[in-house]
Formats: structure tokens, C-alpha cells, sequence
């Protein structure tokens, strides 16, 4: 399990030389869906034979930045929490685009920005809108949803009580209560409300607990389903309707 460590005493050389492969940044990237892939299926995402991906794999485990399961005899990989997911946002956010040199490739990004997941939680134009909509409505309060870089807040990506501090509202507690998810239930080790500067976007959108809940509940829903592209969302008339009518939600068709 990945945890908290000050920075000053972090291994960032090990973790970043884990990821610095091509072919395991492929990977991660397909693991960044936030569910469990065999082996078989990240070999053809990262295009490489299942004896190299095995290789990969290996580095990724030793580095703590996934983990493996086992259901029978098939073993499947994940990610070890959000806080890869997590950073794994923030390099997206500096790193130079990857070159497009196909129309599928094209329309894959776009989607990636429409709306996608970031590992447990929504992303994208949809994930700041819905972030939005809830400091709009009294939800949430603490900040104003927007990337500062001016500011201190933008020398953190991800950093609850450090910079923009995020509280769920009593109001809002009920709300969200009421559409089906509660907060209440969701208290342990993982932070309620944490939240993502967006790399496509640049702007804040929901993460933590509180962010997957969420997601979960819009998925339950019918709202939001699976794109067939990696980590792509696609939102239904179902969803569009309702994020508007419960959240003040509006996005361009």
C-alpha cells in the first residue's frame, strides 16, 4: 500500500525511474481506469509481447505502484491507491502531449477530455463542471473550484489543508444523502474530500472518498457507463437530464 511520505525522504528517483519506460507509462495509463486488468490485456494496451509486459510488471511491483490480485489461477493488476492515480494526473499535467497520428487517436483524447475517469472519481469538462455545480449550490465549500498558479495553492496539485481546503456542508451532507450517497458512511482512512487540479481542464475536480462515492452513485445510475475506449465516460440522456435537474449541471451536447 502506498502511504504518506515527506518528500524530503522519499525515494522520487526510484518511483519516477519505475514509471520513465514507455511501455510501463502505457500501463499505468490503462490502470488508471481503477480497475483490475490481467496481464494478457496490458501486454496489447502497452503493444508489447507477454513475456516484456511480465518484465514491466515486475518493475511496477517492486516500485509499490501496483499491485497484484488473485482470482484462481488468473492474476490481475492495479494500481495500489489513489495517490498514484493521483500523481500519475499531475505528470500529465506538465508532460508534452503525445503525438496524435490518427483520427482514432484524435477522437480518443477528445473523449479523454470530455469526461474520463481518474482512477476512482470523474474527470474531464464533465468532472470540473460537476465540481462546480457543487460550490455553486452550497455542497461543498472551502474554495472556488479554479487552479491558481499565481497563488501558493497552485504550487499543489493534490494537498487538502495545505492550500484550498474543501468541507462538505451540512446542507450538503443532506443533499447528497438524498441523491444516495452518504457521506457519513464513508469515514476511515481515506481522506472524505480531496481534489485533483485537472490536466486537461485546469481546474479543480472531486477526488477522495467523497469523489468516488460519487462517481459510484452516478454509475449506478445509468447516468455515466463505460466508454469502449479506455477510460472514457460516456454521460446518457439519463445522466445529462439529471445532473441538471439535481445539481444545476449543464453541459454543451
Amino acid at each position: 500500500m502506498v502511504t504518506t511520505t515527506d518528500a524530503r525522504d522519499a525515494d522520487i528517483a526510484r518511483a519516477a525511474a519505475a514509471i520513465a519506460d514507455p511501455s510501463r507509462a502505457r500501463v499505468l495509463r490503462a490502470l488508471l481506469e481503477g480497475r483490475a486488468l490481467p496481464a494478457s490485456v496490458l501486454a496489447s494496451e502497452a503493444g508489447v509481447s507477454a513475456s516484456t509486459v511480465s518484465g514491466h510488471l515486475a518493475k511496477l511491483l517492486e516500485a509499490g505502484v501496483v499491485r497484484v490480485e488473485r482470482h484462481g489461477r488468473h492474476r490481475y493488476y492495479r494500481l495500489t491507491g489513489p495517490a498514484v492515480g493521483e500523481a500519475l494526473e499531475a505528470l500529465a499535467r506538465i508532460a508534452p502531449p503525445l503525438p496524435v497520428t490518427s483520427l482514432r487517436q484524435s477522437t480518443h483524447a477528445h473523449a479523454l477530455r470530455r469526461a474520463r475517469t481518474c482512477y476512482d472519481h470523474v474527470a474531464g469538462a464533465l468532472g470540473v463542471a460537476l465540481m462546480a455545480a457543487l460550490l455553486e449550490r452550497g455542497v461543498l465549500e472551502g474554495g472556488d473550484g479554479r487552479f491558481h498558479p499565481e497563488t501558493a495553492e497552485g504550487d499543489r496539485l493534490s494537498a487538502p489543508g495545505k492550500d484550498t481546503t474543501y468541507r462538505l456542508t451540512a446542507p450538503g451532507r443532506a443533499e447528497l444523502a438524498a441523491f444516495g450517497v452518504d457521506a457519513d458512511g464513508l469515514a476511515g482512512r481515506r481522506q472524505l474530500i480531496r481534489y485533483c487540479v485537472d490536466w486537461t481542464e485546469q481546474r479543480h475536480h472531486l477526488a477522495g472518498a467523497l469523489g468516488a462515492a460519487l462517481t459510484d452513485r452516478l454509475f449506478a445510475l445509468d447516468w455515466i457507463r463505460r466508454g469502449s475506449r479506455r477510460r472514457v465516460i460516456n454521460l446518457t440522456d439519463a445522466g445529462r437530464t439529471g445532473l441538471e435537474h439535481t445539481f444545476g449541471v449543464v453541459l454543451d451536447a
